[in-house]
């Protein structure tokens, strides 16, 4: 197993290793240990289903099931969430350069996962199995190198703050018949973080806000807490600390959820099939720099899924 890095301080490609053949602890070991340092980590080449995808996945903690949200009961693997652009126009009635528009800010598709859930998945793995001929690239940033990056003073601002998490934060729909945000509506998910997070496993510090999910700073005005959260996603986005993927079929990409936020692509338009399917990994309620834990607002914790379980 070779592990080279892609940037200064984000992602690195790991080559010589098949995912699907059962790796022995010692290499799950020194593959969490790469992610701990890279934070994202690229796989080329790999032979995975449906099943070796979710054993993998295991290898590093309980699975959840595929999303809080979107129902996939139907699903024979319910681990599994498949992003699947035209499947989701077919669904919800609505492209993704149209639900873009709706989007509150240029850079309202970055996020990491399911920070409005109380305990967001620790980690994410997606693998493409099927991908367009060009477009389609995912971006990552180093949430922690994009915190080491701001002020001593501001840093110590912000390790007093909490931030509300609210699902789909980032965009507005004025549309009656809006079958996604309907369904978000449905069922309310929000959930109180510190704006600096304590990573449970290394001790980093980093920034905990998102600019898909993060709705507001508490204890700020209103006025104060848009200028301090377009300061922290201006931040997070800079291109010094962000890595951008070029997917192929059977490409896996396998990321710290604590210590990253990503963005899909903005550049799919018309009737182009891109295809992927990904397992999250169980996290922890989040801790701050002073000890402050996370908490709920709306919605329950997002469990391990248990065989039998519905999905959801």
């Amino acid at each position: 197993m070779r592990v080279t890095k892609m940037t200064t301080h984000v992602g690195a490609e790991v080559t010589g290793i098949d995912l699907g053949r059962g790796l022995p602890d010692p290499e799950i070991a020194s593959l969490r240990a790469a992610l701990l340092e890279h934070k994202v980590l690229f796989f080329s080449d790999q032979d995975l289903d449906h099943a070796s995808h979710i054993e993998f996945a295991r290898r590093f903690g309980p699975v959840t099931a595929a999303h809080p949200l979107i129902d996939t009961s139907e699903s024979a693997f319910p681990e599994i969430l498949t992003v699947d652009n035209l499947a989701n126009e077919r669904k919800y009635g609505k492209s993704a350069a149209e639900r873009r528009r709706t989007q509150t800010s240029p850079l309202s598709s970055w996020h990491s996962d399911l920070t409005p859930v109380v305990n967001p998945p620790s980690i994410g793995i997606l693998r493409a199995q099927t991908v367009p001929a060009f477009g389609g690239d995912t971006q990552w940033c180093n949430l922690v190198a994009a915190y080491q990056g701001i002020s001593p003073a501001v840093q110590a601002m912000l390790e007093t703050l909490a931030a509300e998490h609210r699902y789909l934060a980032g965009y507005q729909s004025a549309e009656p018949d809006d079958r996604y945000h309907r369904t978000v509506a449905a069922r309310p998910l929000a959930a109180v973080h510190p704006v600096v997070r304590r990573h449970t496993e290394t001790g980093e510090s980093a920034l905990f806000v998102n600019p898909l999910f993060t709705h507001r700073i508490l204890g700020l005005t209103g006025a104060e807490s848009r200028h301090v959260l377009a300061m922290l996603f201006e931040q997070l986005t800079d291109p010094a600390f962000t890595v951008r993927y070029r997917w192929r079929a059977g490409s896996v990409a396998m990321w710290d959820n604590r210590a990253t936020a990503h963005t899909p692509p903005a550049d799919l338009a018309g009737p182009v099939e891109r295809v992927l399917h990904r397992v999250s990994v169980v996290g922890e309620v989040p801790v701050g720099v002073g000890g402050r834990r996370s908490y709920a607002l709306d919605g329950d914790p997002w469990p391990a899924h248990r065989h039998g379980d519905a999905a959801g």
